[in-house]
């Protein structure tokens, strides 16, 4: 009887451990399941999401400024998901944030959802952006000599050949191997040289490395930079000035010159008179007439269809000041002078300038001794830089130094400074700083040209 008692005992403990075993077991193959299943539900959300944003960058392409889905109403758009067989399982849901004025910047939030599971869901947030043409610090379409003095922290790039004895903070590049450099009668050299000492060999010997004049490097033989499609059709900027920004007309003077102000408003005045010319035109005013003060547009666009002065400050504003005349013709294509200082408040993309002239962006002789220009600068069949003015011009022929806080478009040769009897300064401003703000790659100013009509995927995210 003591036998079964305790056989008894026995089996009622062995029982109830494989009942503890068998239940933890059943317990973690339940638990297995559910995590596998919810892993596979995981995977349906995730891919859905992603179908969301997808959807809407292929929509982007076709359609760059539709921040609406098609349907000119806000947001949110619902789209049904369906699997492989054609089964209705699930809906992404997009948020869209469009663009600030001159951005090309888009947010977009896709949440994908299931029918079976509607309390999950799997949230995506992409930002997608359009480069500007405004990825260079100074990017030229001809030939181009940097001197001594020059500080460039940016990529430089030239479809033709670069003479650089400055410093090059970043990459400089040419799209030609070697050429012909104009300003001197010796053999072909490298598109990408200096004169510093050592001095580069001519080709075929490699180039050296140079760290201290190239501190990026540089290349050669890279491909073209169509400037011709970099430049926005000033009549389309005209349009829109016309239409939903400011339009100035001709002023059968000598032009007009703007002065920006932070309150958001500039004062316009008629330049009546030029100062007299020495050597080359002064592109100095002399005597000018108040016409009004302005409010800055919304769409921050203002073209004027004659020559124009620019200074002054913005604060919070977006703005872009296009010149030309039409219709086209050579000798009356028209210029923007810069001769004080072009200032922002804000060096975090909040302020933006974008100047492009018709022919030259200029600084005239009487600038400021310590000139800055914060802008990006366009000149579409002419230069941006400074003319030659002789010692008997006074003073003003020679200034200590400019600061170009942007980037530089020109067509032609740019330059603000000269040197005679081979490499002695003698004329402009004595240092150069062309300092690249990377804001403009993707916050260019209001309808400044692109590179491409295509979103590239700056950051993605999965945020739940």
């Amino acid at each position: 009887m003591k036998n079964k008692s305790q056989l008894s005992i026995y089996l009622i403990i062995y029982s109830s451990i494989a009942i503890l075993l068998l239940s933890g077991l059943l317990i973690w193959i339940n638990y297995f399941i559910t995590s596998t299943v919810r892993e596979v539900y995981k995977k349906r959300l995730f891919a859905i999401a992603e179908a969301g944003v997808e959807y809407y960058r292929w929509h982007l392409n076709h359609a760059p400024r539709d921040y609406t889905d098609g349907t000119n109403r806000p947001g949110p758009y619902v789209h049904n998901f369906y699997d492989r067989l054609g089964n209705l399982i699930g809906n992404f849901i997009l948020d869209i944030t469009p663009p600030p004025t001159g951005s090309t910047i888009v947010k977009i939030k896709s949440t994908g959802k299931l029918n079976e599971y509607p309390n999950l869901e799997k949230v995506i947030e992409v930002t997608l952006g359009i480069p500007s043409f405004a990825k260079f610090s100074v990017v030229a379409n001809d030939n181009m000599r940097f001197g001594p003095g020059t500080y460039v922290y940016g990529e430089i790039h030239s479809n033709k050949g670069i003479r650089f004895d400055g410093v090059a903070y970043n990459l400089v590049s040419s799209a030609l191997t070697t050429y012909d450099d104009p300003d001197h009668t010796d053999p072909e050299e490298w598109a990408v040289h200096t004169h510093v000492n050592p001095m580069d060999p001519y080709p075929p010997t490699p180039f050296l490395n140079r760290p201290d004049i190239f501190k990026a490097g540089r290349r050669v033989g890279v491909p073209n930079v169509d400037f011709v499609g970099i430049t926005k059709n000033l009549a389309d900027i005209k349009q829109i000035a016309s239409s939903s920004g400011i339009y100035i007309g001709p002023s059968t003077k000598q032009g007009y010159e703007i002065i920006l102000k932070t309150n958001d408003t500039f004062d316009l005045y008629r330049v009546d008179e030029k100062e007299q010319s020495c050597y080359d035109d002064s592109w100095s005013i002399r005597r000018k007439t108040f016409i009004r003060t302005f409010s800055i547009p919304e769409n921050g666009v203002i073209f004027v269809e004659d020559n124009v002065w620019v200074s002054g400050q913005i604060n919070n504003k977006r703005i872009l000041i296009a010149s030309a005349r039409f219709p086209d013709e050579l000798s009356k294509r028209t210029n923007i002078i810069i001769n004080q200082s072009l200032k922002y408040t804000n060096y975090d993309g909040k302020d933006v300038i974008g100047l492009i002239a018709q022919n030259n962006i200029l600084v005239g002789l009487k600038s400021e001794d310590n000139l800055r220009i914060d802008a990006a600068l366009i000149a579409q069949n002419g230069k941006v830089g400074r003319l030659y003015y002789p010692s008997y011009c006074g003073t003003y022929y020679k200034r200590n130094s400019i600061t170009v806080y942007g980037m530089i478009g020109s067509n032609m040769r740019y330059g603000f400074s000269w040197v005679c009897s081979g490499s002695i300064y003698c004329s402009g401003y004595k240092d150069r700083y062309l300092i690249y703000d990377p804001n403009l790659l993707f916050g260019p100013p209001p309808e400044f040209p692109l590179t491409t009509e295509f979103y590239d995927i700056l950051r993605w995210q999965e945020i739940k």
